[in-house]
């Protein structure tokens, strides 16, 4: 098969950048574009020196359509607002659209739904295998557990994370709801201050830390009167997430045009 040409849009944030250096070293697929937003320092610069290496023959454009018209896929870590026009432009060239992008909100997700009508759409708060089954185990153990079981996630990410709670936290919540076959958005708690009063029963909590550089760690707490059950993922490694969209990227070239999610690409 033909090396699939990889647009990255984000080029120059952490995520961008290790896309792009997980895209130099995958022989099966290769970089077609690096998109910035107007007006960036590196616009019309080579990445590779950008990024403080050397040249990979690509520069920095802030012009999507273009680089998606020779492109097979793009892989989006951005912004809900940016993500939602890419999505159109992705449609327009018919290019596979990774999504790892965080905060979407349902109006963001209807214009993924509109332009998935046209083109591959591949959608995931989190793109690492663990974190996937951790979904997927979630989802079996609160099926399994009754009412009497309080369900509590708790993440921890880096200093600069800008939205709360995570994509993954909110993946983990909706994977128990379906377990229980509640709505989260009618069962969510996120965060607690003051008198609260006592934990309404059958309510699903969130609570989220920021230090450091925490890259990612997602505890999924089942609590009962005298036992616990904990699952939990730690990721110690920005690469994984990087691997996993390069892996949903190539999985999407033979699919047609629908939304899918990473429990989609890795079979699960």
């Amino acid at each position: 098969m033909a090396s699939i040409g990889i647009v990255v849009t984000g080029a120059s944030g952490r995520m961008g950048q290790m896309l792009i250096r997980e895209i130099a070293a995958n022989p099966a697929v290769h970089l077609a574009g690096a998109i910035e937003r107007t007006g960036h320092a590196w616009i019309g610069r080579d990445v590779g020196a950008a990024m403080g290496g050397a040249d990979l023959g690509v520069q920095v454009s802030d012009d999507a359509l273009a680089a998606f018209a020779h492109a097979q896929a793009v892989i989006d870590f951005t912004a809900p607002e940016a993500t939602v026009e890419f999505a159109a432009l992705a449609a327009q060239a018919r290019a596979v659209h990774v999504v790892g992008t965080t905060g979407l909100q349902p109006e963001h997700h209807a214009k993924l739904d509109a332009a998935a009508r046209h083109a591959v759409i591949i959608q995931a708060g989190n793109m690492s295998l663990g974190v996937n089954l951790l979904a997927r185990m979630t989802q079996k153990v609160a099926a399994a557990l009754d009412a009497d079981w309080d369900i509590e996630i708790v993440e921890a990410h880096h200093r600069r994370k800008v939205d709360a709670p995570s994509g993954t936290a909110l993946m983990l919540g909706h994977a128990a709801a379906a377990g229980r076959g509640v709505d989260l958005n009618a069962h969510i708690v996120s965060g607690r201050y003051g008198i609260t009063g006592a934990r309404e029963a059958g309510s699903i909590g969130f609570s989220a830390i920021r230090g450091g550089d925490i890259v990612g760690e997602h505890d999924v707490i089942f609590a009962a009167m005298g036992e616990r059950v904990v699952l939990r993922h730690i990721a110690t490694d920005r690469a994984i997430f990087a691997r996993g969209a390069l892996k949903a990227a190539i999985w999407g070239q033979s699919q047609k045009p629908a939304r899918y999610d990473m429990m989609d690409v890795l079979g699960l």
